[in-house]
């Protein structure tokens, strides 16, 4: 018989202890992160993802959509800015066990070439989604038919058929948590560029939406202002920046119907050194 010295005794219980901690955490974590095949297309190539954004127990089950692209090629915004593109759109109807998904986009670049300005992705870009399960209890299968652009010199139509069970106890994905940290949302103070005021003026007879912005990351942010039902609105134009303030102009008569625009919502995406915020504003109700 072996005898077991304290010593040894010590020792099996540290390792007992840290036995019941491994088991603890990979319990917390569930069902690894899901990840679908690459499905290749033209200078491109897509997949889904799935996961929650921490090891937090009964947080969101998100998904997303990656595309990586050569370099110097990029895809699109919601939005794809003054010289057109074509904007990602996302069919889920082929979809199991899934009540409602809502697809998040990372605060975008301006692009600039000698066909325009463009708003979008250089690379590459995964589009986070909130998940929701009709049954929590049971997996959800998505089924995603997407279809985007890929654009250097000329704009390619792309489309990729993607599909990826996710089980209820999913556990967390580092590359939903990272997209997820591109997001706009509401402003943090210290960090996040915010709007802090916006009018109209109508002087000359030339509407502007005038955006008054503060950045605590300095003079070197941009501005998007889209409207959800896709109505044309111009890039906005920095006018002035000094000591983390910065002016912004969209101008009004350019191809824009002011009369059409009143009454509806103009998304307002800010983009800063350090962060990144979005917020809601509605024409007539300054």
């Amino acid at each position: 018989m072996t005898k077991i010295t304290p010593a040894k005794t010590s020792l099996i219980t540290v390792w007992t202890a840290l036995a019941f901690v491994f088991a603890g955490l990979a319990a917390q974590a569930g069902t690894p992160a899901a990840v679908s095949p690459w499905t290749d297309g033209f200078n491109n190539k897509a997949r889904l993802v799935a996961g929650r954004a921490s090891a937090a127990a009964g947080g969101p089950i998100y998904a997303g959509l990656e595309i990586a692209m050569p370099a110097g090629w990029k895809t699109y915004w919601r939005s794809p800015g003054e010289a057109g593109g074509i904007p990602p759109e996302f069919d889920w109807s082929g979809s199991e066990n899934l009540a409602t998904v809502r697809v998040l986009y990372p605060v975008p670049h301006r692009l600039v070439d000698k066909g325009g300005a463009t708003i979008g992705y250089k690379d590459h870009i995964l589009f986070p989604v909130v998940v929701e399960a009709k049954d929590i209890s049971k997996p959800v299968t998505l089924t995603l038919k997407a279809a985007y652009g890929v654009c250097k010199e000329l704009c390619v139509p792309a489309e990729a058929e993607l599909t990826l069970a996710i089980a209820p106890d999913v556990g967390p994905s580092a590359e939903i948590e990272d997209a997820l940290k591109t997001v706009p949302g509401v402003p943090v103070a210290g960090r996040d560029p915010a709007l802090t005021a916006w009018r109209i003026e109508t002087a000359d007879g030339k509407p502007k939406l005038i955006l008054d912005v503060t950045d605590p990351g300095g003079d070197v942010g941009d501005a998007f202002a889209d409207v959800p039902d896709g109505t044309y609105l111009p890039l906005p134009k920095m006018v002035s920046a000094s000591s983390g303030r910065l002016i912004y102009e969209v101008d009004l008569t350019d191809g824009v119907d002011l009369k059409a625009l009143k009454g509806k919502s103009i998304t307002v995406t800010l983009a800063g050194s350090k962060g990144q915020s979005e917020i809601v504003i509605k024409i007539g109700e300054q």
